[in-house]
């Protein structure tokens, strides 16, 4: 996707780094969510004011009276009763940083977006696939309060894992539009597609694979299935486990939301898939062009989906610390992004 009209190399390095900066600060925000969850934060902030929220607790009163929200839900009662004024601060801090880096975000999004426009630089298709983005982020807004909502039910002391799961998914679709968006902008040698080889569905089969991978995370996430199954390469001392395991509730079809064992192979078993075709796609371009640049992307995608694999397997035998945690989330959103700028820079080379 070019710049529609006339413009100056200047001009198109500076959306791209916009473009690249807001990449950024998704994966951010992904890992400051990821931090709120692992930390049981997300529901310390039981109501969802989208401008008067930007401003926490000012004074001991105040304080007092949002701590007494959080106690009237039932994490507080089932889970952190008693818990001082000083530990909710520290779990209210999580939460609100979490919302107040979605409200920067949005900044950071529309004010360039703003400027960028009045002067010429984004126009006709480039334009409408920015505001789709932007329409993207709002609705994600409002999923990450349904998500927050789902927790404050009776009986309920975390948020639904679906909802989680959508939550997440949704902010890598939007992290994978910007990245694809910016990868559109960059300059292409002229005799860059005489040398790159057509890699045909390969590369984009790759990164909805990542995707899909990132959403069986999510509900890996939501429903605490990484507690559980802690070895590798067996689950419960078996590659694959029985049928009576994997599909123990009924209907069968909740299995894969509710079931923890079932929920971790999905996750296992993609994650195969993933490093497995990443190597097939390796090797096939090596051996068709092994010193071209798609060739680099795609032993770079390859390398990087094997790294999260192993980060995998050690965040689970670790039973996930906060750290692995974290690190595990978000380097799933650097392998999302390098499988992205693979196929758009693949698909444009040759087009």
């Amino acid at each position: 996707m070019a710049l529609s009209g006339p413009s100056t190399a200047r001009t198109l390095f500076a959306v791209r780094t916009w473009l690249y900066v807001l990449a950024a600060l998704v994966i951010a925000m992904i890992a400051v969510g990821g931090a709120t969850r692992l930390t049981g934060s997300g529901l310390s902030i039981t109501e969802w004011k989208p401008v008067t929220g930007a401003i926490p607790p000012l004074t001991e009163q105040a304080w007092v009276a949002e701590f007494e929200k959080y106690r009237q839900i039932p994490q507080y009662e089932l889970v952190n009763k008693g818990m001082t004024l000083g530990e909710f601060k520290f779990i209210y801090a999580w939460e609100w940083g979490h919302r107040q880096l979605g409200r920067l975000i949005g900044l950071v999004f529309f004010l360039p977006l703003v400027f960028f426009w009045w002067r010429g630089a984004i126009k006709g298709r480039l334009a409408l696939t920015l505001l789709g983005i932007g329409a993207l982020g709002g609705l994600q807004g409002a999923v990450g309060w349904i998500m927050v909502a789902s927790g404050l039910e009776p009986g309920m002391t975390a948020v639904a894992p679906i909802k989680l799961a959508l939550h997440l998914t949704v902010a890598s679709v939007i992290l994978a539009c910007l990245v694809w968006v910016a990868a559109g902008l960059r300059k292409h040698e002229p005799t860059e597609a005489q040398i790159e080889p057509r890699l045909g569905a390969v590369p984009a089969v790759l990164a909805c694979l990542v995707l899909l991978q990132i959403a069986l995370g999510g509900l890996v996430a939501g429903s605490k299935a990484g507690f559980t199954y802690n070895t590798w390469p067996l689950m419960d001392g078996s590659v694959v486990p029985p049928g009576s395991v994997l599909f123990s509730v009924t209907p069968w079809i909740e299995n894969f939301v509710d079931n923890l064992a079932l929920v971790q192979f999905n996750h296992r078993i993609v994650a195969y898939g993933i490093v497995i075709l990443a190597l097939w796609h390796v090797w096939s371009v090596s051996r068709r062009a092994p010193a071209s640049k798609a060739g680099r992307r795609a032993r770079a995608v390859a390398g990087l989906a094997i790294g999260q694999m192993v980060l995998g397997i050690a965040t689970l035998l670790l039973v996930v610390p906060l750290w692995a945690g974290l690190l595990h989330q978000v380097f799933a959103m650097v392998v999302l992004s390098m499988a992205v700028v693979h196929t758009r820079v693949s698909r444009d080379a040759v087009a």
